[in-house]
């Protein structure tokens, strides 16, 4: 596996080795020894698999009592995912790193505790699968509105009103936001 910081040094792009014949194909997508030395010491709890058709946008989500870590990857289709750092006292408070995930990069993206976290789907369907190090808590979610023009998140939309739900279309700007370590 290789792994690469990204802007925000703490997000984390994995690309496994990709093992292919005439069978198909075999990767390792998770070892704990190498996901502890280049992203931290965290255990997961849950896994979660979603399937969202094309032009639907999720997130940007967090939560604050229970801040969720999580390893993301696409298993079928492609989105653009993206975190954004809500941690007060970091250097990349207010920022965003976004990346395209797809089946066939079989890219996994880590997005640490402390992170607003969300993805558009590009292709006509996507499966989107990931590991949390804390559990969902509904009463803890918040929303962070994805067209935040302080974000300025370049989302590649296919068109310009993304399908999303009513929680997520009221999400709170940034400036309103309750953050971490505030």
């Amino acid at each position: 596996m290789e792994f690469e910081s990204l802007a925000i040094p703490e997000v984390v792009v994995i690309r496994p080795k990709v093992y292919s014949d005439a069978r198909g194909f075999f990767m390792e997508t998770f070892r704990q020894e190498l996901f502890e030395r280049y992203c931290g010491a965290y255990q997961f709890v849950q896994d979660n698999h979603s399937r969202s058709s094309q032009g639907i946008l999720r997130g940007l989500h967090y939560q604050l009592e229970q801040p969720q870590g999580k390893l993301v990857r696409v298993t079928k289709g492609e989105v653009f995912d993206v975190a954004v750092d809500l941690r007060k006292s970091s250097p990349t408070f207010g920022h965003w790193v976004g990346r395209t995930l797809n089946e066939d990069n079989k890219e996994l993206m880590w997005v640490p505790p402390g992170f607003a976290h969300g993805f558009y789907v590009i292709s006509e369907t996507a499966d989107f699968q990931y590991k949390c190090t804390d559990y969902y808590a509904p009463h803890d979610e918040k929303v962070l509105l994805w067209s935040d023009p302080d974000l300025a998140i370049d989302w590649p939309l296919l068109s310009e009103h993304p399908l999303m739900s009513e929680k997520d279309l009221q999400g709170s700007l940034l400036e309103n936001c309750i953050t971490y370590g505030c």
